[in-house]
C-alpha cells in the first residue's frame, strides 16, 4: 500500500485549519458574488441602453475584465493601488474588490443577455396596453430575466469560489494556503503529504461547489 501521506491531514490541528481556510474562501466568494449580483443588474440594464456613451463604457469594462487575468487584477489591487496611494489594504479586502469588478462584469453581461432574451413582441403588447416604461421593465422584463437569470449567476457562484484559489497568492490565508504550509510543515517525516493534502482540498472545493453546480442544474431543467 503506497504511502499517500494522508494521515497528515489528522495531525494537531490541520484539519481544522483546512476547513477554516476553506472558509476564508467561502467568505471573500460569497461577499463578492452579493455585492456583484446587485451592481451587475444596474450594469446590465445599461448594456441594454441605445446611448452610445453608456454602451461604449460598459463595453470597454466588460473587455477589459474579459482580458485582464484575475492574478494581475489583484496584483494591481494589493500591491500597486496600496503604494501608489499610500492606503492600507488588506488581502481580503483586495481580493473582495478585485472579485466584485470582476463578477460585475460577468453578471451585467448575463443581466444583458437575460433582458435582450425577451421577444420583442412582449414590448409592443405591453406599449399597446398603455404600460409605462417603466411599466414595462418592472411587470414584465425583470420577472421573466430573473427567472432565466437565477441559473446563471448560481453557476457564477461555483466559478467564483474556484477562483478564490488564486488569493494566496497575495498572502490571503485559504485553504490552498493552509494546505502549502502543512505540507511544509511535514516535509521531513511525512515526505508524500503533497498528494493527500491537495488531494483532500479537491474534496472541500467538490463538497462546497458539488450542491451549488446541482442546484444550477435543476433550476435550469424546471425553468428550461
Amino acid at each position: 500500500m503506497p504511502d499517500l501521506g494522508i494521515e497528515v491531514i489528522w495531525k494537531g490541528k490541520n484539519l481544522a485549519r483546512l476547513l477554516g481556510g476553506l472558509a476564508a474562501a467561502l467568505r471573500i466568494s460569497l461577499i463578492s458574488v452579493a455585492v456583484s449580483i446587485v451592481l451587475g443588474i444596474f450594469v446590465g440594464i445599461l448594456m441594454t441602453w441605445k446611448n452610445p456613451v453608456s454602451r461604449a463604457i460598459t463595453r470597454c469594462y466588460l473587455e477589459i475584465v474579459r482580458i485582464m487575468p484575475q492574478l494581475v487584477l489583484l496584483f494591481l489591487v494589493y500591491f500597486g493601488t496600496t503604494r501608489a496611494f499610500g492606503w492600507n489594504l488588506s488581502g481580503e479586502a483586495a481580493s473582495v474588490i478585485v472579485f466584485s469588478f470582476w463578477g460585475t462584469a460577468e453578471m451585467g453581461d448575463l443581466v444583458r443577455g437575460a433582458i435582450i432574451s425577451i421577444p420583442r413582441h412582449q414590448y409592443e403588447s405591453a406599449a399597446a396596453l398603455g404600460l409605462m416604461p417603466s411599466d414595462v421593465y418592472r411587470y414584465i422584463v425583470l420577472p421573466q430575466s430573473v427567472r432565466r437569470l437565477i441559473p446563471l449567476s448560481i453557476n457564477l457562484i461555483t466559478r467564483m469560489i474556484k477562483t478564490t484559489s488564486l488569493v494566496l497568492m497575495i498572502g490571503v490565508v485559504e485553504v490552498l494556503k493552509v494546505a502549502q504550509q502543512i505540507i511544509e510543515a511535514n516535509r521531513m517525516s511525512s515526505p508524500n503529504a503533497a498528494f493527500g493534502v491537495y488531494l483532500f482540498v479537491f474534496l472541500l472545493y467538490f463538497a462546497a461547489c458539488w450542491p451549488v453546480s446541482l442546484l444550477a442544474r435543476y433550476l435550469e431543467k424546471k425553468w428550461g
